[in-house]
């Protein structure tokens, strides 16, 4: 049985969602109620609740609190479900930041809503308990974490603007507060591979790369991501006063390496890029890096690319020319427009089959660019190249580019087979997401640009998907909703004119007057004085 703790200062509402669903019949046990998020705390401490259903404003402790604190203690689970009243909405956006699976408008909540919410809930229950298991079977790779999404993303140039970037750094608690950063690219590879089998050179690999870590990080601030059984990047940052930064680094990677070739048999070789002044760069220095790479040997295991000849990178591909196409084939489900742009990258990668590295990087990107926006894109990928033993990442044992175009022309069947069957279900479930949140948030000023940011679609998109959809404009529905709140108000409420138009976000009574007029064919004022004669008229 899946345990369930409720919390919430009102104890009319603890007895009313115990009493609200048959339990068992869920597959649930109620395993206690608390009246604050401290006493819940210690309560989830003492029973490991799966789920927890938490009033957002509470004494003591409230639940934003609770949510936060919970996953840093415990990581994803337990899964929240927030109950909020409508003036809070305010606070709603940050607990769906801490992952909360789902929210409930208190004076909506009714059996339906809240058996939806619950059964959305025990699915991502299911899905976390699969990944757990995943990374627990013997020769697979570690499944990419939000943190090293992040990282991915950092490495390959993949966020849209500056905004996005600084919002999931302080999502993840990462200050970016140096001035100067370095990327690498590196290897670990076993002296003696014939005597391990895929679970010993994965547990080689694990344990090389945690001494790696241990090590560097006693020079200074670094950021270690695993990108497959071998291979990794890093980022170094440092101040900008800090002249040896270079030399530490090296430094940094001779003594990791001789550790690691000393307790393990195993060699290291890394890439080093040049140093930027811009977190954004760092995809620059991390291509010059991978660059630099390829001329790593046993005699020479880490070369910098100042030691190259940097001109070669000029002729690097530039993808940026698709990076629009494909974004907008991800969001709209597009599949049509996604196999005719892969299919152009395939043919351009195959046409310059001297250029492996470069072509590396491009696959890279475009398949860190599917896990960004694809919803459950690590699932569906996983699935795509689940025959691999390493999965997706296998992209990064590839040894010319064409066995790279063979892995692009892959993942480009899989997404197009994959997208044509999620497609509809898909653009339904955004377009009544966002209703829900505009209905939700209708005494607020909405536009485009930010309800767009809160379900990570560009502007454009979600306003051509919500008229297809909605048989109306976007800044339609919202006047819809606002001129029905409106009605409501007037009447139950007994606000006046001024007072309704305020609290709608309307600029003044004058312009909320006439587009009720518009919406209703009759004034605010007639409209009132119509609903106060139909009494008598009847």
């Amino acid at each position: 049985m899946t345990k369930l703790l409720i919390v919430d200062d009102e104890p009319l509402v603890q007895i009313g969602i115990k009493s609200m669903l048959q339990w068992e019949e869920l597959g649930i046990e109620i395993c206690g109620t608390a009246m604050n998020g401290k006493a819940a705390l210690e309560m989830i401490r003492q029973y490991q609740p799966q789920i927890v259903i938490t009033d957002i404003k509470m004494p003591v402790m409230n639940g934003l609190e609770l949510t936060k604190t919970c996953r840093e203690e415990f990581g994803p689970i337990p899964l929240f479900i927030i109950l909020t009243s409508y003036e809070e909405f305010s606070l709603i956006k940050e607990a769906m930041s801490c992952q909360a699976v789902d929210y409930l408008v208190k004076l909506e909540l009714d059996p339906p809503s809240l058996k939806t919410s619950v059964e959305k809930a025990m699915e991502r229950l299911e899905e976390l308990k699969a990944r757990e298991s995943f990374r627990q079977a013997p020769g697979q790779p570690t499944l990419l974490s939000y943190h090293d999404k992040f990282f991915m993303r950092l490495l390959h140039n993949l966020f849209e603007n500056r905004e996005q970037f600084s919002i999931q750094a302080k999502d993840l608690g990462l200050a970016f507060s140096d001035s100067r950063y370095l990327a690498c690219h590196g290897e670990f590879i076993s002296r003696s591979p014939s005597l391990l089998d895929a679970s010993g050179q994965m547990n080689l690999y694990s344990s090389s790369l945690q001494m790696m870590r241990e090590i560097l990080i006693r020079y200074g601030g670094c950021h270690v991501i695993s990108l497959d059984k071998t291979r990794f990047a890093l980022i170094f940052n440092f101040q900008e006063n800090d002249a040896s930064g270079v030399q530490t680094v090296t430094a940094a990677l001779d003594n990791a390496g001789a550790m690691v070739r000393n307790y393990f048999n195993v060699q290291l070789t890394a890439g080093l890029g040049d140093v930027v002044d811009d977190p954004l760069c760092i995809s620059l220095s991390y291509q010059e890096a991978r660059q630099a790479f390829n001329l790593c040997s046993e005699e020479d295991p880490f070369v910098s690319f100042m030691q190259t000849a940097a001109g070669s990178m000029k002729n690097a591909f530039n993808l940026s020319v698709f990076k629009e196409d494909l974004t907008r084939a991800f969001e709209e489900f597009d599949t049509d427009a996604l196999y005719d742009t892969l299919t152009a990258i395939s043919q351009l990668f195959a046409a310059n089959p001297q250029r492996r590295l470069q072509t590396m990087d491009g696959a890279c990107s475009i398949l860190y660019l599917a896990l960004s926006l694809l919803p459950e894109g690590e699932e569906l990928l996983g699935d795509i190249f689940a025959a691999s033993p390493d999965g997706y990442r296998s992209i990064y044992g590839m040894k010319d580019v064409f066995q790279i175009v063979q892995w692009l022309e892959l993942l480009r069947d899989g997404l197009c087979e994959a997208l044509k069957t999620r497609r509809k279900t898909y653009k339904d479930h955004v377009i009544l997401n966002v209703q829900k949140y505009i209905i939700n948030h209708i005494e607020e000023r909405l536009t485009l640009n930010e309800i767009a940011a809160v379900f990570g679609l560009s502007p454009n998109y979600l306003s051509t998907l919500f008229k297809k959809t909605c048989s109306m404009g976007f800044s339609e529905y919202i006047t819809q909703r606002k001129i029905s709140r409106a009605k409501s108000l007037l009447l139950e409420q007994d606000l006046k004119i001024y007072e309704a138009a305020d609290r709608l976000g309307f600029e003044s009574a004058f312009y909320f007057s006439k587009v009720f007029k518009k919406v209703e064919g009759i004034s605010p004022r007639e409209f009132i004085q119509a609903h106060m004669n139909t009494p008598e008229e009847s």
